[in-house]
């Protein structure tokens, strides 16, 4: 708790500590949501297996207006990369070492996760456990990674992207809702692979709003000797939420207005009111399912790929997150809660990647002990058992923290970026394979069905791919390639 609070004193007084708040509660939600809608059941065999209980809880689905998440998770990536990547090159660095600065942050406590499920999963296999039930284990260990695939993309695009929101503004974000309602119309009436864009489309969109709201920043630079608290999560990898401006009227340049996302209270009230009646209107009346997690037996998921109604879904949030930010800041401003928010950021990409394999564990260990619930979702059993469920799950989690949150931590402090300098062209080319080749790994898995033959767990292409380009990614920044 000292370091922490040694964090939030030498916080500069220009941080947006907003977004980072916004981080950890969205990781946080997506844990507890997870948690919380888990089935546990019995198959066939006797053995215990796992489900989502949405598709028994109609009621709850409007409450998934809330629950998902992942709009905030990609606004909050946007404001932090748009940061970064201002604050990298005002040093002389060029978007390969941005790229490798976000690899480091986000591939290193990844790579732990998929080592240690392979090594699991070989050993399991050494023991003569069925391929296919390895591979049900390490699927469901994997859920997030397919998150993670979005993002990883999204990352990559960020140079590029960031180009286009200086040039034309919120009008970026506009196509690319006019290109996911082209995607909509492709799922509804034809050819479905009009939608795979949106996989894209959709989470560029929000995070392009994310470009948007640093650009309504006006800060400084840090004043000498002041230093900020380490990066964290899968928003930021590594880098500032505050950059140097070209000086005190950076933002009243022409044409910089039309880039700014407007966000005083009003504002909140129009997105929120928008949003919803927006949502409304896509789900009631409209194709779209009301709830915007996955229901096991809907023919669409509003999350898989993004849909209009969870864009609709993002501006709501997004105006709730305008209209809950002065009381935020003020609350930020106080130490305690300060540390606290910087203390879950340092392994908030940790806590989402392990929170899976803590329930897998927790389960593990109780169907071994002879202890495993098994209720009927929806019984009165079954939600008295949430409350003990929670609590033991975060135990077990707190210790999976424990073991692998130092990657994490240790990774936002050897970045790649403080080198500034230009790159070759043969290190820009290398570090876009490596990336690559980590994106295409980690997409294969999660397409990869659930009960595949899978000894190793993932797909032995999808593995090998994986550990080349992460290994080629952490040749580049220990500085191989940089000459020639």
């Amino acid at each position: 708790m000292g370091r922490l609070r040694q964090f939030a004193e030498r916080t500069p007084p220009g941080r947006e500590r907003y977004v980072d708040l916004l981080r950890a509660l969205a990781i946080t939600m997506v844990v507890l949501g997870h948690w919380g809608i888990a089935v546990v059941v019995r198959d066939d065999a006797g053995l215990p297996t796992g489900h989502s209980a949405l598709g028994s809880l109609p009621w709850a689905y409007p409450l998934t207006w809330v629950a998902q998440v992942m709009p905030v998770f990609f606004l909050v990536g946007g404001y932090a990369n748009a940061a970064s990547l201002t604050s990298l090159r005002a040093r002389g660095g060029d978007a390969a070492g941005w790229l490798l600065d976000r690899s480091a942050r986000l591939v290193r406590p990844t790579s732990v996760l998929v080592l240690v499920l392979s090594g699991a999963a070989a050993l399991a296999r050494l023991l003569d456990t069925d391929p296919t039930r390895i591979r049900e284990v390490v699927w469901f260990a994997t859920i997030p990674l397919w998150f993670l695939v979005a993002y990883l993309a999204v990352v990559a695009l960020t140079p590029p992207m960031y180009a286009l929101h200086r040039r034309f503004g919120l009008a970026a974000p506009l196509v690319l809702v006019a290109l996911v309602a082209l995607g909509d119309l492709g799922r509804l009436t034809g050819p479905v692979a009009l939608s795979f864009g949106n996989y894209l489309f959709g989470w560029l969109a929000i995070h392009q709003l994310g470009f948007a709201w640093y650009d309504t920043r006006r800060v400084s630079p840090p004043a000498a000797g002041q230093s900020t608290p380490p990066e964290a999560g899968p928003t930021t990898e590594a880098g500032p939420t505050t950059a140097p401006t070209a000086g005190p009227s950076a933002h009243d340049r022409p044409g910089v207005r039309r880039r700014r996302l407007p966000t005083s209270r009003r504002a909140g009230v129009v997105f929120l009111v928008g949003g919803l009646a927006a949502l409304l209107l896509l789900t009631v009346p409209g194709p779209w399912p009301v709830a915007m997690l996955n229901v096991p037996g809907e023919r669409l998921d509003n999350a898989g790929p993004p849909s209009l109604a969870l864009l609709a879904v993002a501006a709501a949030q997004l105006g709730l997150i305008l209209l809950l930010r002065g009381p935020a800041e003020r609350l930020l401003r106080r130490i305690g809660p300060w540390s606290l928010v910087i203390g879950v950021n340092l392994v908030v990409l940790t806590v989402f990647l392990w929170h899976l394999t803590a329930a897998i564990l927790l389960i593990g260990l109780l169907d071994v002990t002879g202890t495993l619930p098994t209720p009927v979702v929806g019984s009165t059993a079954w939600w008295l058992w949430r409350v003990p469920w929670l609590l033991l799950l975060a135990i077990v989690l707190a210790v999976l923290v424990a073991i692998f949150g130092p990657v994490e931590a240790r990774s936002s402090r050897h970045r790649t970026g403080r080198r500034a300098g230009r790159g070759t062209t043969t290190r820009t080319v290398l570090t876009v394979v490596g990336y690559a080749a980590v994106v295409v790994a980690l997409m294969l898995n999660s397409a990869t069905p659930k009960l595949a033959s899978e000894p190793l767990g993932m797909p032995a292409p999808a593995l090998l791919a994986y550990l080349a380009g992460a290994s080629l990614l952490r040749l580049l920044r220990s500085g191989w390639g940089t000459r020639g």
